[in-house]
């Protein structure tokens, strides 16, 4: 990242390439969900056109604005050494294998935020950082793995999201931070949604369902009971195991009844946070991004407030910056990139930085 203008002079730059720094202890890793962010900014945004073609791009403001704020305006303390931005490369992955109708039934994207989709990996391009996606996986999966590599390190980690599929992966040194309300999720938040810690957020999940995601669960079962359930039984299994004992006749046919949906349920809801990665996690180190790269990038958005803060903080004047007019000519349906599942994280709240156009 750059330096700041007041501490150019005193603090040099590193001596080292940062691709080549290694996650370890004191590190801070931030995996940011962007299959999720790119709906919740979306929906928090009122509709923003660009002036010049009328393209709609809130989501891309959104997504700009908070990737500004983690670099930027986070405290010295709570900064990023390592970041990317995970995305779900495509709608079938192993899940599907488990169950054919896993998130079968979910509607597309809005005719207005499908262009917006490859303008957001742009974006993330144009601020010089890792953009992950890798077939057969969703992000969640890859947030999972790199997660459990920087605990292994002894590096920190921020899961960048408000998804309730990613509290199972909370834990002493993984936190979730959402952007949109300033929220940090630890362990207590998860146990307030869920009625669980977040190490059996998976057997809850598995019992319950989610309709979203098409996962079956058993019916006549929500969260609250399926807490009750798991915390007076201990797990998914033994809980199947002991089906006959539970009194409530209704619940007990349930889930002697449904005991393969669940056990199913709970692959599907369950990361894998093995996944052979395609970049490393040392990869995902924070470096120095290209200003004028960025700058033009902004400025080809009509993001006049957003291209002012860069150009300000890089000691450049915007005027002796061009508008890349490569991302004039190619917005909308040119920019042809896989994009992330519809529904994948949906709220309100107002994104970081607001609308700057």
């Amino acid at each position: 990242m750059p330096k700041a203008p007041q501490k150019a002079a005193a603090t040099p730059a590193p001596p080292a390439p940062a691709a080549v720094h290694s996650a370890a202890k004191g590190d801070h890793v931030f995996l940011v969900d962007g299959s999720s962010y790119i709906f919740r900014a979306y929906h928090a945004l009122p509709p923003l056109n660009r002036k010049s073609d009328g393209l709609q791009v809130n989501a891309v403001l959104g997504f700009c604005n908070m990737l500004w704020k983690l670099l930027r305006d986070m405290p010295e303390t709570d900064r990023p050494t390592h970041l990317a931005i995970v995305f779900d490369k495509s709608e079938v992955t192993f899940r599907n294998k488990i169950y054919a109708d896993y998130k079968a039934h979910r509607p597309p994207a809005p005719d207005d935020l499908i262009p917006q989709f490859a303008l957001i990996r742009e974006a993330v391009h144009a601020f010089d950082l890792p953009c992950l996606e890798q077939a057969g996986y969703e992000a969640d999966d890859l947030i999972a793995t790199y997660a459990r590599l920087a605990c292994e390190r002894g590096a920190t980690t921020t899961i960048v999201s408000s998804d309730k599929d990613l509290m199972q992966l909370v834990n002493d040194c993984v936190t979730m931070y959402d952007t949109m309300k300033d929220r940090r999720i630890g362990t207590a938040e998860v146990v307030e949604k869920f009625g669980v810690p977040p190490e059996k957020v998976v057997e809850v999940q598995a019992l319950a369902g989610d309709s979203t995601d098409n996962v079956p669960g058993v019916p006549g079962i929500g969260i609250k009971t399926a807490a009750q359930l798991i915390n007076d039984y201990g797990d998914l299994e033994s809980l199947l195991t002991r089906a006959s004992e539970i009194k409530q006749p209704k619940r007990r046919e349930a889930l002697i009844e449904n005991a393969e949906k669940a056990r199913i349920s709970r692959q599907l809801v369950l990361l894998d946070d093995k996944v052979a990665l395609d970049v490393p996690l040392d990869d995902l180190a924070v470096h120095e991004p290209d200003p004028r790269k960025l700058i033009a990038f902004l400025k080809a958005m009509e993001f006049s407030t957003l291209t002012r803060r860069v150009a300000e903080y890089s000691q450049i004047d915007p005027a002796d910056v061009t508008a890349d007019e490569n991302f004039k000519s190619k917005a909308g349906t040119a920019l042809s990139v896989p994009s992330p599942l519809v529904g994948e994280g949906q709220g309100g709240g107002s994104p970081t930085g607001g609308p700057s156009g």
